[in-house]
């Protein structure tokens, strides 16, 4: 299906999985993942009660009315492409990609999630891989930053296997309590010495004027 709105036509292709523009469709198609809970054990990856718990109601309404309001948030200033990732067809999991004065910077931030059953298994590595694609070959970044709390072992690896360097530390809260943050920056040239040639991106020009990049 072609949707009038051009991010949602976006995909990013791996030989292993689809990053897929995050319709309502599936979006509803997760739902059951979101319902069941994205983190059950520690280390607790980020700081989102919702997230962190099965159970809860109203999570289920309060995780695409973010997902809405973030899709309407594009300006020159911000905007944030949402995917859902499809392994063998089904969603496992959301994979972002967020630029702030992009236009200027040239600089991406990511953000993602798996259901807890399809980690450790390189899920999460072959996703930033395939968005870092998007953003380099397909947007121009000059550079991607990253950042975990420091004991999400899975997320960290993943940076410094993709040639991310360590980019300094800060602090968010966790729990209600205060834990470090390990950050992270991966430069285009770095990028570009790894490089893959078998990622596949669809209807990325025609998305470029809804972020202001035309």
């Amino acid at each position: 299906m072609i949707h009038t709105y051009p991010p949602l036509n976006v995909q990013v292709r791996t030989l292993r999985l689809t990053l897929a523009g995050a319709t309502d469709e599936l979006l509803e198609r997760l739902v059951p993942l979101v319902r069941a809970g994205v983190a059950d054990a520690p280390p607790w990856p980020f700081d989102d009660p919702a997230s962190l718990y099965a159970g809860n109601p109203d999570r289920e309404w309060r995780w695409p009315r973010a997902v809405w309001a973030g899709r309407a948030r594009v300006s020159e200033d911000f905007w944030r492409l949402y995917f859902v990732v499809l392994l063998d067809g089904e969603p496992i999991g959301m994979q972002d990609l967020l630029g702030t004065d992009f236009a200027r910077f040239g600089t991406v931030t990511s953000f993602s999630w798996l259901a807890p059953g399809r980690r450790g298994q390189g899920v999460g590595r072959e996703m930033r891989a395939a968005v870092l694609h998007l953003a380099f070959a397909g947007l121009g970044a000059r550079e991607a930053e990253s950042d975990a709390f420091v004991d999400n072992h899975g997320s960290n690896k993943v940076s410094r296997a993709l040639g991310y360097e360590p980019n300094g530390t800060t602090w968010d809260t966790r729990r209600g309590e205060a834990a470090p943050i390990q950050r992270w920056r991966l430069t285009r040239e770095a990028w570009e010495r790894t490089r893959r040639d078998d990622i596949e991106l669809v209807s990325v020009q025609e998305c470029l004027p809804a972020l202001g990049l035309a």
